[in-house]
């Protein structure tokens, strides 16, 4: 029996000389390329082209135009906290206890009782008056970019914006009249 093959397996016997493609080619090293791998060369760069239409990307969020999506800043810095970010702190390393703190979960407190946020109290009682669907983007009659000739606060709803709404955008909720109690 020949090495490679056995005697229950349909696949031919593995040899070299059939995967021409695995050969190894000279490493050719006076062209200035340090490991001889791929580089484009200046007719194959392209330029931007800059944000891709909606078919052609993964996303779909249901907004058409893409410089329509709203977008909100992270909570927290990403990495201006962490250690290592300077170059004297990236000479310096850090410790072992450093790297093992990482590791380590953070202690979080522990969640409410699922009424509310409070893991103290009865939480917020449930409230009839919070609307279970959530409001668009409102924008003042002059659009907030004009003088203003209503005192009243008066805002139309505009619809949702993209999904990028902030965290005060997306607490408003719409609240049926006619469902309230009193």
């Amino acid at each position: 029996m020949e090495s490679g093959t056995d005697s229950g397996s349909a696949l031919p016997p593995r040899r070299e000389e059939n995967r021409p493609h695995l050969m190894e080619a000279p490493v050719n090293s006076s062209d200035g390329r340090g490991d001889d791998v791929y580089q484009p060369d200046g007719s194959e760069v392209q330029d931007d082209a800059g944000l891709l239409d909606a078919e052609d990307t993964l996303d779909d969020d249901g907004v058409d135009d893409p410089l329509d999506r709203g977008w909100s800043p992270p909570e927290r810095p990403w990495a201006v906290e962490h250690s290592g970010v300077t170059a004297a702190e990236g000479h310096r390393g850090e410790t072992l206890d450093q790297r093992l703190a990482e590791e380590r979960p953070d202690v979080t407190a522990p969640d409410g009782d699922g009424i509310g946020d409070s893991g103290d109290t009865d939480g917020e009682p449930l409230d009839d008056e919070v609307g279970a669907v959530r409001s668009g983007r409102l924008v003042a009659p002059d659009e907030g970019a004009h003088e203003d000739e209503e005192s009243a606060l008066i805002a139309t709803d505009v619809g949702v914006d993209g999904a990028g709404a902030s965290a005060e955008e997306a607490a408003v909720h719409i609240v049926d009249e006619d469902a309230l109690s009193g």
